[in-house]
């Protein structure tokens, strides 16, 4: 059976020694930063495992995180105890195995890293699994953090006004299963596409958006979605706006289900200062999760740089295949000129998950590598960061990621994200914060 978390006799020897582990093991950032330098542990685990209180909990949060985290957390593990000055511990591991396999003498193969999902037999749920599979691998729901009174007062005057409640309306389309009778017979499913819309839906709704999610539009059905969204009357009460596009795609270009594609140029031009004139002025966000061509990004040697390894996980390109631009062009009505002239198209913000020309990566269980990381930085850090310097720390976490891709030409496998933006001023979410007027 093929299995992506650690291997048995190593789990059951963690067990077996937690108790001593929990009492003498010492869980600080020295450790914490070689299993991450190990690719191991992510930074929202590291996180998570700093933040508690006392040396036994995080202890305990590490050991109920390391057996999900592959077949070479031990053995990383191990090395991370040698370099914390930890022998003893790790003396202890290692002389457990010898022993317990000299008494079970079972044999053992290397284990593959996993290239499908839902092949293999599904494993019994038994008390012990339940128990280390708390969340380890799926994305990160630490609640919103919130504005304080005094960040506000001190940043609202030279960003965008950003008050109102709800602070706007955010539109999230994600398509995931495609059809397989018409010209997207070569589209596979998106797998992972699902966790990306829930985990947009609840990160927006707690930074006070009201969001609507559409899965598994046509391109049609895409743009008819967009033109409602952008005709919406209470536009005006509201502060900002956001889209989130998600599908195969190439450059300039995602796919609807039935295998037509939607320009990007069409969409912003959809929000643009002259075809919708409720949300002038006002911040509009757009996130893509798409490919923007074929091209993988196998990655360069780090001069001096930490050894890297495969992901313990599946990860996929959200490519598609090449198509022609969609020929529709938009027919609308003179909306009438402001009295003061804008710019026609001016305060927008639009993050990539991938550069042009290169593939996006998406995890088949735990969603894209993009969404993972902006969700992560909204959730920690939209207190007290603008928006574009959020993106800019998506950036840096996306450029550290390492991925396993079966099927492509190298099989490891980078991404790097990026943004462009028209804003004028600051961009400040301040979550959880209504001014007391």
């Amino acid at each position: 059976m093929l299995e992506c978390g650690m291997l048995d006799r190593d789990r059951q020897t963690l067990r077996r020694r937690s108790a001593v582990l929990c009492k003498q093991l010492v869980v600080d950032e020295m450790l914490i930063q070689s299993l991450q330098a190990d690719d191991i542990l992510t930074e929202s685990m590291a996180e998570t495992i700093m933040a508690e209180q006392t040396s036994q909990k995080r202890s305990w949060r590490l050991l109920l995180l390391l057996p999900k985290r592959g077949p070479r957390a031990f053995s990383s593990f191990c090395a991370a105890l040698q370099e914390t000055e930890q022998q003893h511990l790790c003396d202890l591991l290692t002389q457990s195995l010898q022993k317990d396999d000299k008494e079970t003498h079972v044999e053992r193969s290397p284990l593959p890293l996993p290239t499908q999902e839902g092949i293999a037999a599904k494993r019994a749920r038994t008390h012990e699994s339940m128990e280390f599979s708390l969340d380890a691998d799926s994305p990160i729901n630490t609640p919103v953090l919130p504005c304080t009174p005094d960040f506000y007062l001190s940043h609202c005057q030279q960003s965008y006004r950003m008050n109102s409640s709800p602070r706007g309306f955010a539109l999230v389309i994600s398509n995931v299963t495609f059809d397989t009778c018409a010209a997207a017979a070569d589209l596979d499913p998106r797998k992972g596409g699902e966790v990306d819309d829930e985990v947009l839906r609840k990160v927006f709704t707690e930074l006070d958006y009201m969001v609507a999610v559409h899965r598994d539009l046509t391109a049609q059905g895409m743009r008819s979605c967009i033109e409602n969204f952008c005709r919406r009357q209470d536009h005006r009460t509201v502060d900002s706006c956001v889209v989130c596009l998600l599908s195969h795609g190439v450059e300039g270009a995602v796919y609807g289900t039935d295998g037509e594609l939607l320009q990007l140029d069409w969409v912003f031009e959809a929000f643009d200062n002259a075809h919708c004139p409720l949300l002038q002025n006002k911040p509009k966000m757009f996130f893509i999760q798409a490919c923007r061509g074929d091209e993988m990004d196998c990655g360069v040697e780090q001069i001096d740089g930490p050894a890297r390894t495969c992901s313990p996980s599946c990860e996929q390109r959200d490519a598609g295949r090449e198509g022609q631009g969609d020929a529709d062009s938009r027919q609308r009505g003179d909306l009438g000129r402001p009295r003061i002239k804008l710019p026609q198209r001016s305060d927008m913000i639009c993050g990539f998950a991938s550069l042009k020309g290169t593939a996006a990566m998406r995890n088949t269980k735990r969603g894209s590598w993009f969404i993972q990381e902006l969700n992560t930085a909204l959730r920690l850090h939209a207190r007290d960061t603008h928006l574009a310097d959020i993106l800019v720390q998506v950036n840096g976490r996306i450029k550290e990621r390492e991925g396993y891709a079966p099927g492509t030409a190298h099989h490891r496998c980078k991404e790097m994200s990026e943004f462009t933006s028209s804003l004028c001023k600051d961009l400040y979410l301040f979550p959880k914060y209504q001014p007391q007027y």
